[in-house]
Parts: C-alpha cells; sequence; structure tokens
C-alpha cells in the first residue's frame, strides 16, 4: 500500500513540474513577443515622424521657390535692337535681350514705340490678349511690326520712345521711355501707320501674330 501511494505521489509531482514548466515557457514567449510589437510599432511610428516631417519641408521649399517674385525687364537702349526686312511682306523686328547673366525678367504685352515723338504709340496688332513672356538670363524676346503697305511703311523716321507696358494694356512700367536713336545706331527704320505685335521669344511666333510669317 505505502509502496503505490509513493508512486502516485511521485507520478503527480513529475505532472505538476511539466504544468509549470510550460506555463513558464508560455509566458516568456509572450512578454518576448509583446516586447517585439511595441519596439516594432515604436520604429514604425519615428519613420512616419520623420517622413511627414520631410515632406512639410519639402512642401515648403517648393512653395517658396513657386512664389519667387520675377520682376519687370530693365529698359535701356543697349539691351534693344530694330532691324527691317523691305521684302514685299516687310517687317521691322524690335530685338530685346536680357543681358542679366543671373536673373529672369518679364515683358508684358507689347512694347510701347512712340516714332518722332508721336502723341500715342504704336497700336497693338492683338489688344486684349494679356500676352506675357518670362525671359531667362541673356534670352531673347521679339516684336514685330508689319509693313506691308505703303501707309504701313511709310517714312524713314530718326528716332522711337520706348517703354514697356504693364500687366495691363493701360499701364506702364516705372520709369521714363528711353530714346532710341536710329542715326546714332547706324540703322535705317521706316515706318508709317502700323501696328505692333507682342513680345515672343521667337522670331518665327512674331512674324506669325504680324501675318508676315
Amino acid at each position: 500500500m505505502t509502496a503505490r501511494r509513493t508512486r502516485r505521489r511521485s507520478a503527480a509531482y513529475a505532472a505538476l513540474a511539466l504544468g509549470l514548466a510550460g506555463s513558464l515557457a508560455l509566458t516568456g514567449c509572450n512578454s518576448t513577443s509583446s516586447k517585439s510589437k511595441k519596439s516594432s510599432s515604436s520604429s514604425s511610428s519615428k519613420s512616419k515622424k520623420r517622413k511627414i516631417i520631410g515632406g512639410a519641408a519639402a512642401g515648403a521649399g517648393a512653395g517658396a521657390v513657386a512664389g519667387r517674385h520675377v520682376s519687370n525687364c530693365n529698359l535701356t537702349t543697349a539691351r534693344l535692337q530694330f532691324s527691317q526686312q523691305t521684302r514685299p511682306q516687310g517687317y521691322v523686328t524690335v530685338r530685346y535681350q536680357n543681358s542679366s547673366s543671373t536673373l529672369s525678367c518679364t515683358l508684358y504685352n507689347a512694347p510701347l514705340l512712340s516714332f518722332n515723338q508721336a502723341k500715342t504709340p504704336l497700336p497693338m496688332v492683338k489688344p486684349g490678349s494679356g500676352h506675357l513672356v518670362t525671359l531667362r538670363p541673356h534670352s531673347t524676346a521679339y516684336a514685330v511690326i508689319p509693313t506691308t503697305t505703303p501707309a504701313a511703311l511709310g517714312t524713314t523716321q530718326k528716332n522711337v520712345a520706348v517703354q514697356f507696358m504693364g500687366r495691363s494694356e493701360g499701364s506702364r512700367t516705372t520709369g521714363s521711355p528711353v530714346t532710341y536713336d536710329f542715326a546714332e545706331k547706324r540703322t535705317t527704320i521706316s515706318v508709317g501707320q502700323s501696328k505692333v505685335t507682342n513680345w515672343y521669344s521667337s522670331l518665327s511666333a512674331a512674324k506669325l501674330e504680324a501675318g508676315v510669317g
């Protein structure tokens, strides 16, 4: 009887020991898994924060570039040039160069040209277009005066007062007009009752608007 009880007790103790060992093992696994999940969650959260902060900074930089103001082009006779083609589809070319090596500038609509101290400048070929050209450093813009009829060809001009137009056709940029003297520049220009095109970044586009392209 005593031997049987001893064996039963031994078996019970063994079973209890196995159960405790299993419980401890499960507890250790759960603890490790929980720590791993917390660590993963923390890393993911930090990564997201970095991305959001980085994205915000990039957006702010892009906005600053996009909002950067481009000033009006600076008017001087050194940056202007006039030339004339006298073929049947004749025209006068007005050429302007942005001679800055670092800054872009903007030209609005058409140049204001008053030949031989005329009270009013030449009208536009295409009024109301709201046209503008932004010139990069050392880039060139063109406007064209068609002289396809005797009245438009007119007579030889001595000089022209030049001014740049503002955003609206009735406005002018600040500063007085500059006078371009054709004899001083060794250029012969004949213009009569004609009109002038908008500024364009290519001569072909200006000629197309003038109807001489």
